[in-house]
């Protein structure tokens, strides 16, 4: 039952990191980091049955690198191709990933700033896996900056639906919960 309870809530939020993994991790150097302070993300998935998802996440300078840099290491052992580019308006960024027998070929477009609120827009092909997971999906993020963290919040926490909080710290142990497949 936790494992399952665990697996709900860090669906939509482990399915927004693969999307914006390939970005991220491809050249974090490009991308900038977001405002100190809380973070609201709403995910919408089109054209699903799923609810929106909203998290927040409290946040420093030091916890959104510490966040690069642990999907980056991943970012490179499941993703044969990860490219960014900065446009007028904010980055676009495409990959190719794959893990556990599913390959996801994605395009994602971020725009907006990082201190006061940002929009990533992404469209994906997922092939392999569970039917539910294959085809086409289209997912919207939006986020936005709504001021200091929360006085019994540290940087990295995150609070999913349902009040479930964990740290970006402990993603280490969250890998554990994974499929022995997709902890490399």
């Amino acid at each position: 039952m936790t494992q399952r309870l665990i697996s709900l809530c860090l669906t939509p939020c482990l399915l927004a990191s693969c999307l914006l993994l390939p970005a991220f991790g491809a050249r974090a150097d490009e991308l900038p980091l977001r405002k100190a302070g809380l973070w609201e993300m709403k995910m919408a998935r089109a054209n699903s049955s799923s609810p929106e998802t909203t998290i927040q996440q409290c946040t420093d300078e030091a916890s959104d690198r510490e966040l690069f840099t642990t999907f980056s290491p991943m970012s490179k052992e499941v993703c044969s191709r990860k490219d960014i580019q900065k446009t007028a308006t904010g980055y676009v960024s495409d990959s190719v990933c794959g893990a556990a027998g599913v390959s996801i070929t994605s395009h994602a477009e971020i725009t907006g700033d990082f201190s006061s609120a940002y929009t990533v827009k992404s469209t994906s092909n997922a092939q392999g896996g569970p039917a539910a997971m294959q085809g086409d999906h289209a997912m919207t993020i939006e986020a936005k900056w709504l001021g200091a963290c929360k006085p019994d919040q540290k940087p990295g926490d995150i609070v999913m639906p349902g009040g479930l909080k964990m740290n970006i710290h402990d993603l280490d142990k969250l890998k554990s919960l994974l499929p022995k497949s997709m902890q490399k």
